[in-house]
């Protein structure tokens, strides 16, 4: 999928996004998925910067902006690891309205659009938060969830191809392309990626579960 940002700007803004933020996936179930708000933690932060110059008012992302969002992203991660969803979504939504390069604004937003059943919502987000970090494997896999949710089995899996290129020792990338594949009826590539997040993750039930349903 295209970045919703010019190209132009993705290297400057590929700093936004200073660390992965802590997933735990529970219970991803074919209709229905969602992440475990209660683990999005954030690491210590590198500084950022906003652009330096920029032809047109709207496309200054201001420093005092980006700090400012920053506040309310880490704000809005302390919420949700509260369970504070509601709350944590205000916080979420004035990071991303100072700063719409924030990706972990974005991405965070997204889990809680996910954790509603939002997923219109949520894939916005995703994709957003992917646009600004191509290689990073948690946008890719939050947006494969959702769509398997929605029933866009196709999409999830063009998804989790791309991430489990990324990162070939995500387990979890690896048992959710099982569903996918599964779900499209190609039984090869579903016990194949059964098999991998088995051998990254031995006690995997959901995994376990599917290479026996497929035969491998």
């Amino acid at each position: 999928m295209a970045s919703p940002f010019p190209k132009r700007r993705l290297a400057r803004f590929r700093q936004i996004w200073q660390q992965p933020l802590a997933l735990a996936l529970t219970g991803i179930a074919l209709c229905g998925c969602s992440f475990d708000l209660g683990s999005l933690m954030p690491e210590k932060e590198k500084p950022q910067e906003a652009p330096k110059t920029a032809t047109t008012a709207e496309n200054v992302v201001s420093a005092n902006n980006v700090s400012e969002a920053q506040a309310h992203t880490a704000k809005a991660q302390a919420l949700a690891k509260s369970g504070e969803t509601a709350a944590a979504l205000d916080e979420f939504n004035l990071a991303v309205g100072l700063d719409p390069y924030n990706a972990q604004a974005l991405y965070g937003r997204a889990l809680i659009y996910q954790s509603k059943n939002q997923h219109d919502f949520a894939i916005a987000d995703f994709s957003s938060a992917s646009g600004l970090n191509p290689q990073k494997v948690e946008p890719l896999l939050g947006r494969a969830i959702s769509y398997l949710a929605l029933g866009k089995v196709k999409e999830a899996a063009a998804d989790l191809d791309e991430a489990s290129e990324a990162d070939p020792h995500n387990a979890q990338v690896w048992s959710t392309r099982g569903q996918a594949y599964e779900r499209l009826g190609d039984r090869t590539k579903a016990a194949a990626s059964y098999t991998k997040a088995v051998s990254l993750r031995p006690r995997d039930d959901a995994a376990r579960s599917g290479l026996a349903r497929v035969g491998g």
